[in-house]
């Protein structure tokens, strides 16, 4: 086991611990600081010495293990996962910056989460429910789109003896069967790239096919592919709403073949969950608020014509019957709740004039 000398000589399992407190999201080591953690979205600095350069390097070495440690010293940046015997697990960005090594930790939990206790909208159940298609979970960084798709295929595991494949990078959580059969692969580690194993995956008789981030064209390209010819495909995209989504994956390929790709996403998108983490009333956390996109009649509709993309928002606005709602509906009823405060509230809407008048309706 490595050893850091700070102070004094403490395993680095033992230092890591140290940061594994209650809210507690992620963690940052480099050099001439001392530790930084993440907490309910602010970050603190830890009353601990600042690291040295000699500290990061038996960090990085220790945590990324020999194999890994060859490759970062070729790339200068390396992903990959790092468990804590029961404790934790740690999603690891080991990076160069100014010529010394720093480090960005994501905490993960060793618990599986369901979609009840992501306090997701009741419609997800029924997304997890589908047989087929595509769903697309949306947001920025760190808001929670990794635990939506693990809970969404924990559903699935619980409720179908499918087959399900998932590619990551890293394995974020591990999964074990219960009425599924589940063969996790992870980039680095047991495939090299995300089209190469996406493309592979479709000759393992899969159900379910969970892709980490949809990052190129040819993901998508594949991604299309697999919900068409039958499996429920499940992703990530960096994207802030449902409307944004439709426009970034549409755009992602060239303009001459655009209208086809119009024809076939409408025909096999089941959904798209947008996330955003709003700081609750209490301070003591945050608050998931969401936008829900189920592709009805009309939906399809707006997505082969590009001329009625704008139609969108409304559509979902309306589409209460079929479990949609937009994000500032979302908040607006996590304010009514006294979950998140009227500051919060209208600093994260997407039209503040407007939710300012329901608030006034409301009073």
């Amino acid at each position: 086991m490595s050893t850091l000398h700070i102070g004094k000589s403490i395993t680095v399992d033992d230092y890591l611990k140290q940061f594994i407190l209650e809210g507690v999201s992620d963690i940052h080591l480099k050099v001439h600081r001392p530790p930084l953690v993440r907490i309910h979205g602010t970050l603190h600095e830890m009353d601990l010495p600042p690291l040295t350069e000699e500290d990061t390097n038996e960090l990085a070495r220790h945590l990324l293990r020999e194999n890994m440690w060859e490759q970062f010293k070729v790339s200068n940046e390396v992903d990959t996962s790092y468990s804590i015997p029961g404790v934790t697990r740690l999603r690891l960005n080991i990076f160069k910056q100014r010529g010394s090594i720093s480090i960005a930790i994501r905490l993960l939990s060793f618990d599986i989460p369901t979609i009840d206790s992501l306090t997701l909208p009741v419609v997800v159940h029924e997304l997890a429910d589908s047989t087929r298609g595509l769903i697309l979970i949306t947001g920025t960084t760190g808001s929670g789109k990794s635990s939506t798709l693990a809970a969404i295929v924990n559903e699935i595991n619980r409720n179908k003896d499918y087959h399900i494949i998932t590619i990551e990078d890293p394995i974020e959580f591990l999964h074990r069967d219960i009425k599924s059969a589940i063969n996790q692969r992870e980039i680095g580690f047991d495939t090299d790239r995300f089209d190469t194993a996406f493309r592979s995956s479709l000759r393992q008789d899969p159900d379910v096919i969970l892709v980490g981030e949809l990052r190129d064209t040819t993901t998508m390209e594949i991604a299309l592919r697999a919900a068409e010819t039958g499996h429920l495909v499940l992703s990530t995209l960096h994207t802030t709403d449902a409307k944004e989504t439709i426009g970034r994956f549409v755009d992602s390929f060239p303009g001459d073949v655009q209208n086809q790709v119009r024809i076939q996403l409408a025909a096999n998108l089941a959904g798209v969950v947008s996330q955003r983490l709003l700081e609750r009333a209490d301070q003591k956390g945050r608050v998931l608020t969401t936008e829900v996109l189920i592709n009805t009649a009309a939906i399809q509709e707006c997505i082969v014509d590009p001329t009625r993309t704008n139609e969108i928002h409304e559509l979902i606005e309306k589409g209460e019957n079929y479990g949609m709602h937009t994000f500032d509906q979302s908040i607006l009823k996590k304010y009514k709740d006294g979950l998140i405060t009227e500051d919060e509230a209208i600093h994260n809407v997407t039209s503040p004039n407007d939710f300012k008048v329901k608030l006034r309706l409301m009073s």
